[in-house]
């Protein structure tokens, strides 16, 4: 993690509990105006199971004598100014939790993508790093022999061979030196293979073909 993306985190994670603390304290406040609604539909069930919408007057058009109508009038008319906040809180509930969603699902996809980054990074920097330059070639191999039982190939490119390297290299004189004097003994032998570096270990053995190695080696032009 680079040293932008761990505040950028921090701040997300910020912003996302202040949004979840908003929709908890609208969710409260919510349940607040449906108790209210409920203790004022209450009070006219307990006058005579009168609703919202029976009328306040008898059937000559006199004002009831058998309900509290200051009660019935204030519960009516509590009832929907509270209905009208819960439909505004609802609203309010609703557009903070498609916030909500919203923002964990672009935090997904910038997680994602981040993650994906950084293994492609990875993987370039692990299976494609800076390869040396090599100074031979092999240009045969013989079946059979030490060089092919080591897992040598044509046209492997050779960066290390033995004590002879890159920098130390002058002439195919250096290899063959290396050889006659490590027979029997084995050498670590670096090659760069279809551009990947391989590493392997040759021993320089006599056997039935000529020489020590079994394989032709020429060198590269620098």
């Amino acid at each position: 993690m680079s040293g932008e993306e761990a505040p950028r985190k921090a701040e997300s994670s910020e912003a996302r509990a202040a949004a979840v603390s908003d929709i908890q304290e609208l969710m409260r406040r919510k349940e607040e105006i449906e108790a209210q609604i409920k203790a004022n539909y209450d009070i006219l069930e307990s006058q005579k199971g009168i609703g919202m919408n029976e009328p306040l007057v008898d059937c000559e058009g006199y004002p009831r004598a058998d309900v509290d109508l200051y009660q019935v009038r204030t519960a009516r008319h509590n009832i929907i100014c509270l209905q009208n906040d819960h439909k505004a809180v609802m609203k309010q509930v609703e557009e903070a939790l498609h916030q909500l969603h919203a923002r964990d699902k672009e935090k997904q996809a910038r997680d994602m993508a981040e993650a994906q980054e950084e293994a492609m990074s990875r993987r370039l920097g692990s299976s494609n790093p800076t390869l040396p330059q090599a100074f031979a070639k092999v240009n045969s191999i013989s079946p059979g022999s030490p060089a092919s039982i080591a897992g040598l190939q044509v046209d492997d490119e050779i960066v290390e061979f033995g004590s002879v390297n890159t920098q130390n290299f002058q002439s195919l004189q250096n290899v063959g030196s290396v050889v006659q004097h490590s027979e029997g003994k084995p050498l670590n032998v670096t090659v760069i293979r279809r551009g990947e570096r391989h590493q392997l270990r040759l021993t320089p053995t006599r056997w039935a073909g000529k020489g020590l190695l079994g394989c032709n080696i020429i060198p590269l032009q620098r």
